[in-house]
């Protein structure tokens, strides 16, 4: 069966290039010039041995944030490395690290690794002050200069009982290093978040010490989104995409905020899933395939890790989006409909207030938006979800824990027409 695959006719040529996070050569980034030309005029100061500002990059997911920095960083990397100036770039995503402890370790390693050294402290049993210590030598020892970029940052929250998030105290610890002379190599920060609002979290003293360059990206215009499709056409071999399959793509991609890397990511599964049929050519049948596949996969990889109670709240808020028709929930009907999913399956039920925490929470995740309204002067306030994927494929997605996949449809949707009709 392999040896019947490998003769197969291959249409992808390339498959770096059809892989959202490669860092791909300058001429290849469209659409982002004003932003490109901020972060290199920002950051060149490295090549002369100095130590750029630190950088906040915010705006919506797959809007070339991370390509740009990754991209300048490169190429001032190869520079520095022809004048001898040891320059280092440390990247680490923040969305799955839990502690202000576990960050500062993960920096050490990602420090460790680039210069192929071992980190000499443990990972447990250790404070993070000697964490933070193990840090700073390996800096000191292996850079002059060193970029540290802290993607999706603003997920970097830590426990709950502590006055400032997680994130706060991280900037102010690595912005404030160079000035106590805990490094002696050249620090700089590029924070990297999708929540325009992060720095209002940020506290005063780590605010004074990080004091950023903002740099603003956009939403992507599907002709954007074209653009950097056809720049990477070269991805598949000549003549096998067809001339609807990147307008198409684009079209999808601009409809779901403007996101390059959906964008991408349909291109890529466009052609696997023509592969797999054994099609001389990718069309747009194969398109529209890979748009359920791609906005199902990535609804299920936000929603399989969280948990059984953010589930059912989802579920039921989703439930009556759908069933409304216009994507969007009112927070006392989603409500009601998940007093009824914790009955139905005899699991803990919490007040609305703790509902409604739960669904804001679920904001970061670009699932969902929310809104505070009002039925009127005379009537109380509310709070409006809206949803960003369809309310259907989040149910269907969700549908597969095994807890929820129970729920009977034709009850659940009962229950929704009878709580509008209420609202009604």
């Amino acid at each position: 069966m392999l040896l019947d695959f490998d003769e197969q006719q291959s249409l992808i040529r390339n498959r770096s290039l059809l892989n959202p996070n490669e860092v791909v050569e300058e001429e290849r980034i469209v659409g982002r010039d004003e932003q490109l030309t901020q972060v290199t005029k920002m950051l060149r100061v490295a090549i002369g041995d100095n130590r750029p500002p630190n950088l906040f990059l915010y705006g919506p997911s797959g809007t070339g944030k991370s390509l740009i920095i990754n991209a300048v960083c490169e190429n001032i990397g190869r520079l520095c490395d022809s004048r001898g100036i040891r320059f280092g770039v440390v990247e680490m995503n923040c969305q799955d690290i839990g502690t202000l402890g576990s960050a500062v370790y993960e920096l050490a390693m990602k420090v460790a690794d680039e210069a192929g050294v071992p980190v000499e402290v443990p990972q447990h049993g250790v404070s993070t002050k000697e964490k933070w210590r193990e840090l700073y030598r390996l800096v000191n020892e292996n850079y002059d200069t060193v970029v540290f970029v802290l993607d999706e940052l603003d997920m970097l929250v830590g426990r709950r009982d502590k006055d400032q998030p997680a994130f706060s105290r991280l900037l102010y610890q690595l912005s404030r290093a160079g000035s106590s002379n805990d490094i002696t190599a050249q620090v700089s920060i590029a924070a990297i978040t999708n929540d325009t609002k992060m720095l209002e979290s940020v506290g005063s003293r780590a605010l004074s010490s990080f004091t950023p360059e903002d740099v603003h990206f956009d939403d992507y215009d599907a002709n954007q989104l074209r653009a950097i499709l056809r720049h990477r056409e070269d991805a598949f071999h000549d003549d096998v995409l067809q001339d609807d399959v990147i307008p198409l793509a684009a079209a999808f991609a601009a409809q779901n905020h403007g996101d390059a890397r959906k964008a991408i990511d349909l291109m890529r599964v466009a052609g696997d899933l023509a592969e797999r049929e054994g099609a001389d050519r990718v069309g747009e049948q194969h398109v529209r395939k890979a748009q359920d596949k791609v906005e199902r996969n990535r609804v299920l990889e936000v929603t399989r890790g969280i948990s059984t109670q953010k589930k059912l709240c989802l579920y039921a808020t989703a439930a009556v989006a759908d069933e409304a028709g216009n994507s969007s929930a009112r927070s006392t009907t989603g409500y009601q409909v998940y007093r009824f999913l914790t009955d139905a399956l005899d699991a803990d039920q919490y007040h609305q207030e703790t509902y409604v925490n739960k669904m804001k929470e679920l904001t970061t995740y670009s699932i969902v938006e929310s809104e505070r309204k009002s039925h009127g002067p005379s009537s109380g306030m509310f709070i409006e979800f809206t949803f960003n994927e369809q309310p259907e494929t989040i149910m269907e997605t969700l549908g597969e824990d095994s807890r929820l996949g129970d729920l009977s449809s034709d009850e659940v949707t009962a229950v929704v027409r009878a709580q509008l009709s209420t609202d009604g």
